[in-house]
């Protein structure tokens, strides 16, 4: 069974989310109707990046890994590349 790691971007205050996911596009529902505590407030959010693992436990390392300070470079990277890919729209 296949897991997602995947990034949000909140459209109200433009902060990011990193979270892990079976069903991305059934979790990006959850969070945008606002059954998810963590993102309830910031709504509403679009998914500006996932990867694909097969593996739980690798998929979770990843989101650790995302959510610490190390993940961060990684995270503005993403960030700018999002931007920059809706500034050509």
């Amino acid at each position: 069974m296949p897991y997602f790691v995947y990034i949000l971007i909140s459209n109200k205050d433009k902060k990011l989310y990193v979270g892990c996911s079976i069903d991305l596009e059934k979790r990006l529902e959850r969070h945008n109707s606002g059954a998810v505590t963590a993102t309830r407030n910031r709504r509403p959010l679009e998914l500006i990046y996932s990867e694909k693992f097969e593996d739980k436990t690798e998929a979770f390392k990843r989101e650790r890994f995302l959510k610490s300070l190390w993940g961060a470079r990684f995270k503005r990277k993403i960030l700018s590349e999002y931007k920059q890919s809706r500034a050509n729209q």
